[in-house]
């Protein structure tokens, strides 16, 4: 049985209500003494923006770490970055100067504790200490960030007996388990056990430590779970409140973000606790360059869907930072350095660049300074995310408050191909104007479509503004009676779903077929489909049982949240068959499906 006809508010446009609704909400996440109505400042009202010291930390590119792993990092190449940020960065609107890991460890890697357990700052990488550091960022009117791992670490523990600062009577001892469990992502660490205050006075005081000092950011690396760990000895949730409720009683808006691969499933925790959370594991390569695109990069196009619609005012989806401005040395061509960029600017990531901001080329200048781009990642506009399959050629879109929309071409494939952005997909048809971004050229105006060829790993970013109309659609449901269901395939509840149902159990050979989808005309239909699926899976997709097309459709990040991609589909005039076939794998939950009522 076919459905009634859907020209208004296809699953496309609820869903988008959805989203504007938890975007508009989203503020909700701010730290807790900025929801209390104090006169804190607000946190993360938009992706931040700066320099990070770890790629360069990282590499193994001639010259950088001269003096052995990680030895770049000191006091000198801090404020000779800092300067160079003031000079041509921070117009545009980057801020940030964070230090990361190894300010507290020699050359060899050991580390050095005051009498409190605290981290104490290498002397010879920072012989002034870390506040004339932050003085001298603030003095150029930037803002300065510092990091740690979760934990007590393991060298800090001192037998047991070292004192907790401020907290009489407390001592390392108290502050752990008694087994000594460890904790974060590389075990270098004795899990807090918060279950006596004795912990919480510990991150107290390394909290006023930081805000004494003038930091404005925290990176808390190796939480958990996630950091490639699991189970209860690496579920730092606990962790992440406390250091929260010690960045408050300092009286200081420190930014807090958590790190790294964080698991979704405790998303909720991460934006009541944190202004920003790393998605992924690190984009360096660890190599003798600072990226590498098929080491690490080019995952981010998969791994970003889930997350997207969890990123708003006052925490935002972190993908690691944006190392496009040097060159040989990002070890990317000039197509995968604007991909980089793109996709960092439309999923509204933080912009922090750990290039050497003195050797900035041309290309990397321009990438690194585009107002443009810049503006679609720092306006208060939802992130984009795909509205096509996780196939080699991609799509992503997010629709602007003027009623625009940000349009992203990739071509993720390892030779030059055309990409389409299809009006259909936007929900809109007819003409529209469309302006290149990277370029600052208007294209003109296009119908119903616009394709580009792109060179490998390449892209296009587009402003596109309709002047045309509505896309008026048929909707069929995916559990209607009128379907055929092979297999494992059977309805089952969805509360999200349109219906309240969807089709699961589509594994191994199960099957849903669309058996009554009628068209006027022949021709290559862009059909939208509502899905659900916790990870992104393969369909086969066919019609009249033709000949079937792979899609992967990218993950909508849990079992119960439903987004849609758009697929062609070429069906002829009158009644039609449209099947999703698992083949020998498992693909998507189908809630429905939106057929445009001409092609």
């Amino acid at each position: 049985m076919r459905s009634t006809s859907y020209s208004v508010m296809p699953a496309r446009a609820l869903r988008a209500l959805v989203v504007l609704a938890l975007t508009a909400g989203a503020v909700t996440t701010a730290p807790a003494e900025a929801r209390a109505g104090t006169t804190a400042p607000a946190l993360a009202a938009k992706p931040y923006m700066g320099w990070s010291s770890w790629s360069m930390q990282s590499s193994k590119y001639p010259g950088l770490n001269p003096d052995g792993d990680y030895s770049y990092l000191t006091e000198a190449n801090v404020l000779k970055q800092t300067d160079a940020l003031a000079a041509k960065l921070k117009k545009y609107g980057y801020e940030y100067v964070n230090i990361d890991a190894g300010w507290w460890r020699d050359n060899a890697w050991r580390p050095g504790f005051d009498r409190y357990a605290r981290q104490r700052p290498d002397p010879v990488r920072f012989p002034r200490g870390m506040k004339p550091v932050a003085d001298h960022i603030h003095a150029k009117g930037l803002k300065a960030g510092i990091y740690l791992p979760v934990g007590l670490e393991k060298e800090a523990y001192g037998e047991g007996r070292v004192p907790v600062l401020g907290a009489p009577g407390c001592t390392t001892a108290d502050i752990v388990h008694d087994d000594l469990r460890t904790t974060n992502g590389w075990d270098s660490a004795y899990k807090l056990d918060f279950s006596g205050p004795c912990a919480q006075k510990y991150v107290d005081s390394q909290a006023r430590m930081f805000a004494d000092w003038g930091y404005d950011f925290l990176k808390l690396d190796g939480v958990g779970p996630g950091s490639g760990k699991s189970g209860d000895q690496y579920d730092n949730v606990a962790d992440v409140a406390a250091w929260q409720k010690a960045i408050a009683a300092t009286g200081r808006p420190i930014h807090l973000e958590i790190s790294w691969s964080l698991d979704i499933g405790r998303v909720a925790d991460w934006k009541k606790h944190s202004q920003g959370w790393r998605i992924d594991t690190d984009v360096e390569c660890y190599c003798n360059t600072l990226v590498s695109w098929e080491n690490s990069v080019d995952d981010r196009w998969d791994d970003v869907p889930g997350w997207t619609r969890h990123a708003g005012p006052g925490g935002w989806n972190d993908l690691d930072s944006l190392d496009v401005g040097n060159g040989e040395m990002d070890g990317l061509t000039k197509a995968e350095r604007q991909s980089y960029a793109t996709l960092w600017a439309i999923a509204k990531s933080p912009l922090y660049t750990g290039d050497d901001l003195t050797r900035l080329d041309a290309h990397g200048l321009s990438l690194l300074t585009n107002r443009e781009v810049i503006a679609v990642n720092q306006d208060a506009t939802p992130p984009a995310r795909p509205v096509t399959p996780s196939d080699p050629q991609q799509v992503w879109a997010a629709e602007n408050p003027d009623g625009s929309y940000t349009v992203a071409l990739f071509n993720l494939a390892d030779r030059p191909a055309a990409v389409t952005a299809h009006w259909a997909s936007l929900g809109v048809t007819g003409k529209a104007g469309v302006r290149d971004l990277w370029k600052h050229e208007n294209l003109g105006s296009h119908k119903n479509r616009i394709t580009r060829t792109l060179p490998a790993h390449g892209s296009r970013l587009l402003t596109v503004t309709p002047r045309g109309g509505t896309l008026a659609t048929t909707g069929y449901e995916a559990e209607s009676a009128a379907n055929t269901l092979t297999g494992n395939a059977a309805p089952t509840d969805c509360p999200s779903c349109s219906g309240d149902r969807k089709v699961g159990g589509l594994y191994l050979g199960g099957k849903l077929t669309f058996n009554e989808v009628v068209v006027e005309r022949p021709g290559t239909y862009q059909v939208e489909v509502a899905y659900v699926s916790g990870d992104a899976r393969p369909v086969e997709i066919s019609a009249n049982g033709g000949e079937a097309t792979r899609h992967r459709f990218p993950s909508t990040g849990d079992w119960g949240t439903v987004e849609t991609v758009s697929v062609p589909v070429t069906l002829k005039a009158g009644t039609n068959t449209i099947t999703f076939d698992s083949g020998s794998g498992h693909a998507p939950d189908i809630d429905r499906i939106d057929v445009p009522q001409a092609s």
